[in-house]
């Protein structure tokens, strides 16, 4: 992992930070923190330290453990910690680049508290000077609506009958009359860890080819993703707990980017594993022949999911089904 973060002063004479991302977030040994705010490792560790037992930061939230081979051919497992643990240490560590950190990130937050009411006031203000102009081309927009009436006419229509599905369910969510009727039952592959562990592997082969993806993408934190998969699956009384393919590809999706199992990339595992399900079942495409889920709908769905409420889980899981069936 390359990651790294570095602390300058511009040609102003102003403390700038340069920060390259990794996917979500960045990850930094002990000694590249150290080396970013000119400290000891042992006082970088002490302060990570007083971070934990403070409560300030959850440690399985910010640090990962990632396999590195060394100079002498050994693999040892390094800590990495995120950007969170990052901001923490800089607020803490007595150095010139602390100190630097201190004044940059201070900056911005007054920025950030300051700028935002003034720009909004320096924005009004240009619009106050463009409303004849603004108005000229209203009136040149109100002529050419006249002019072309039928066209938007037919426009429209076409509208309201290529999106009729997604109207009749946001109706039906606003109203909470969701339901799971006429969903299909003809499930043809049951989900089991040892297959999914595979496309996962493979996924992340090709993310890592394509440079979309770091050593920690998959990397289970515990067991609780072959869990997650077990829930899915198991039996109650001889009977599948979620009978239909809509049911488990939506708590799939659901399931796995809700329940963080992985140091990275949960979002994108859940999205993947989510249609790779609905192809093991032949489900993936319409009467059409088109995937019933588009790219856009997949982004859609799984940040909807990621920014959900717990108590609206029913209410999404519902609402996936329905975007997958036929009806």
């Amino acid at each position: 992992m390359e990651n790294n973060i570095e602390i300058f002063i511009n040609s102003d004479n102003q403390t700038q930070i340069e920060v390259k991302f990794d996917e979500e977030t960045v990850w930094l040994t002990l000694n590249q923190i150290s080396e970013l705010f000119d400290r000891d490792k042992s006082v970088i560790s002490r302060h990570l330290k007083n971070i934990f037992k403070e409560e300030e930061l959850d440690i399985d939230s910010v640090v990962a453990k990632n396999a590195t081979t060394a100079a002498d051919g050994k693999v040892y497992q390094v800590d990495y910690y995120n950007l969170d643990a990052v901001l923490s240490v800089g607020y803490r560590v007595n150095s010139k680049k602390g100190t630097q950190f201190r004044i940059w990130a201070s900056k911005r937050l007054k920025d950030y508290l300051l700028k935002g009411y003034t720009i909004n006031t320096l924005l009004l203000e240009k619009q106050k000077e463009k409303i004849s102009e603004l108005q000229t081309e209203i009136n040149i927009l109100n002529e050419k609506v006249f002019e072309t009436k039928q066209q938007l006419t037919e426009g429209l229509l076409s509208i309201i009958l290529h999106y009729s599905k997604s109207f009749h369910l946001l109706n039906k969510y606003d109203s909470h009359e969701l339901s799971k009727e006429n969903l299909s039952s003809e499930i043809i592959y049951i989900i089991n860890y040892s297959d999914v562990k595979k496309a996962i592997l493979a996924l992340k082969k090709a993310l890592l080819k394509k440079g979309e993806a770091s050593e920690l993408f998959g990397n289970e934190k515990d067991n609780s993703f072959e869990g997650i998969l077990g829930s899915i699956s198991q039996t109650v009384f001889g009977e599948l707990a979620y009978p239909t393919i809509e049911e488990q590809a939506a708590q799939l999706l659901y399931s796995i980017i809700k329940g963080h199992a992985f140091s990275d990339g949960n979002k994108r595992i859940g999205s993947f594993i989510f249609v790779w399900f609905l192809e093991q079942n032949n489900y993936h495409l319409n009467n059409k022949g088109n995937r019933k889920i588009s790219e856009n709908t997949l982004v859609t769905l799984a940040l909807a999911v990621a920014q959900s409420k717990p108590d609206d889980k029913e209410s999404i899981i519902r609402l996936i089904c329905n975007l997958i069936a036929d009806i």
